[in-house]
């Protein structure tokens, strides 16, 4: 398996309850996958642990092979070859859409990272905006600008957390269809959680339901989210 979660377990200082709670699954290199559940389930600090923001009181995490936590070994967010895009971008206010994009390549000369650049912006279909600021974008814009940054060092997993949740209902169905295609193009194995059952539907490949901290079931999304033709639960 590309991804390998092995019984994550994680308390959060002042709680009298674990939020994550034996939690392990294994994703397929390329594979989308959404982790949906209600505010407070513990998606969001399943995410973190990945990115390495938070830090598991057990369990192991493994990314293409290589382990990145466990009993012994703890890699640093910047070394884990993981991309996240946040709910509100995180765009520099002061630099424009190429200027972004660039800001993560580091490790490239000048001519590779204006090729890179340029496949980026090719590929969220943005060439003609590059030299515009965040604050001239649309909601849309700005995402697919943020998307395009996450991609250009060519992590090895991308994560999203509520990647909606700032754009009109509209807005939305258009945007995830769109994220789909780019994911399924760039073949980049991608976790997103959600508290929508829509946008899981429309985008993973596999949705895990968690609730309390526990995975409650895991599959397609029409196995997921119907029994009998008819939904199984809610999620708000």
């Amino acid at each position: 398996m590309f991804v390998k979660l092995r019984n994550l377990q994680y308390q959060y200082k002042n709680t009298s309850e674990p939020t994550i709670k034996d939690f392990s699954l294994d994703i397929e290199q390329g594979e989308i996958i959404s982790i949906l559940g209600e505010s407070g389930s513990g998606k969001s600090t399943i995410l973190r642990l990945i990115a390495g923001l938070e830090i598991p009181k057990a369990g192991m995490i493994s990314i293409n092979g290589r382990v990145i936590l466990d009993d012994s070994n703890f890699i640093p967010p910047e070394k884990r070859g993981v991309g996240m895009v946040f709910q509100d971008y995180a765009l520099f206010p002061h630099m424009t859409v190429e200027s972004n994009i660039k800001f993560g390549l580091r490790k490239m000369n000048r001519r590779q990272k204006q090729q890179r650049i340029e496949e980026m912006l090719s590929l969220v279909n943005l060439t003609n905006y590059k030299n515009r600021y965040p604050y001239e974008l649309s909601g849309g814009q700005q995402q697919r600008v943020a998307l395009a940054r996450a991609l250009a060092p060519a992590p090895s997993l991308l994560i999203f957390d509520e990647p909606f949740s700032n754009l009109d209902a509209s807005l939305q169905v258009r945007i995830r269809d769109e994220l789909r295609a780019i994911l399924k193009k760039t073949g980049i194995t991608s976790i997103f959680v959600t508290h929508d059952q829509e946008d899981a539907r429309v985008l993973a490949d596999r949705i895990v339901y968690i609730e309390n901290g526990v995975i409650n079931r895991v599959g397609p999304p029409e196995k997921v989210l119907n029994f009998n033709g008819k939904q199984m639960f809610t999620v708000y």
